[in-house]
């Protein structure tokens, strides 16, 4: 990609010390990074999938007291890729990527269990971030409107997560 392409930067973890599972993105697309807010795409089906994990509907509530409701279910988001060049808002664009340290954060949270990938390229560069890992790693169909597999498809994928919230 050329520098002309602007380089777009991930949004801070949302995590306390409770998280059992971490969920990673890619890289917020252009809609969640003008808004400011993870999944904000009003077509991105993630608030939905999760509403069903967490058994709440999360898509009533304004964003602060989304964020809130997951934390309160131990499940805490950030993406993989700290910055990167992409025009738009899809994986397959990203270039000079410059990573997050997921291990670094996941050393920090003393009862993480799993840590969940949204999409393949989350869970392509998160992987290899990661290595040898003492948590379970759980791949999800993308919640990307760009991934057109139904809602009823995805779902059962993202409600195994609740076997990691248990206690």
């Amino acid at each position: 990609m050329s520098q002309s392409t602007p380089r777009k930067s991930s949004f801070p973890p949302v995590v306390d010390s409770a998280v059992r599972v971490l969920i990673c993105g890619s890289l917020p697309g252009d809609r969640s990074l003008a808004a400011r807010q993870y999944y904000a795409h009003p077509q991105n089906q993630f608030w939905r999938l999760m509403s069903a994990v967490v058994d709440r509907d999360l898509t009533a509530l304004a964003y602060p007291e989304r964020l809130a409701a997951l934390l309160e279910a131990h499940v805490g988001l950030w993406d993989v890729v700290a910055t990167a060049h992409r025009p738009g808002s899809t994986d397959a664009a990203l270039s000079g990527i410059a990573p997050n340290d997921i291990a670094a954060l996941a050393a920090t949270l003393p009862d993480l269990r799993a840590i969940a990938f949204n999409g393949g390229t989350a869970l392509k560069h998160g992987l290899k971030q990661l290595g040898a890992t003492r948590y379970a790693t759980v791949a999800l169909p993308s919640s990307s409107p760009l991934h057109t597999v139904g809602f009823d498809r995805k779902l059962p994928a993202w409600v195994e997560l609740r076997d990691h919230l248990r206690h």
